[in-house]
């Protein structure tokens, strides 16, 4: 069964480094998770969409992380480069320059919605998965996503019209 985390384990990461804004501690909530599925091997083969089971626990152990810490979090720019580097560099600050709003506009959202936007749009999840790692139903992920997409439109509208 641990075997079967391979293939999804960048996104147990990412999702897990979308909640907590830190890579050590997203880094530790991966391996969590990891050891949490080989210590209930026998149990996990009753579980029908095991992707979306270590997406819970991955968000159950995220958030658990964040409540015990206290600090202040981490901008995801400290973690990754968005940049193209064969770009030019204008084209390059133009393109971080968008990013950084698109995040903003994206920050500025109530955690449900951007948990919604995150999971649907870049972790790229349907409904019913999302319906399964949040434990929401799923006329509530519809109305989240709904309001999140509009929330978002009108923001960048507003800077780019």
């Amino acid at each position: 069964m641990i075997e079967n985390i391979i293939p999804f384990k960048d996104k147990l990461y990412r999702y897990a480094l979308h909640i907590v804004k830190d890579t050590m501690t997203a880094e530790d909530v991966v391996q969590e998770v990891t050891v949490k599925v080989w210590k209930k091997q026998k149990e996990l083969t009753a579980i029908s969409n095991f992707e979306a089971w270590c997406m819970t626990v991955t968000r159950n152990l995220s958030l658990d992380k964040i409540r015990k810490r206290k600090k202040h979090l981490d901008s995801l720019d400290d973690h990754y480069d968005i940049a193209d580097q064969s770009m030019t560099p204008y084209r390059a600050l133009q393109s971080e320059n968008t990013m950084d709003i698109i995040r903003s506009a994206i920050e500025s959202l109530p955690e449900a919605q951007q948990q919604m936007i995150h999971l649907r749009e870049i972790e790229g999840y349907s409904y019913q998965e999302i319906v399964e790692i949040t434990g929401f139903k799923l006329d509530k992920v519809k109305v989240y996503l709904h309001r999140a997409r509009i929330a978002l439109r009108s923001k960048l509208l507003k800077i780019y019209a």
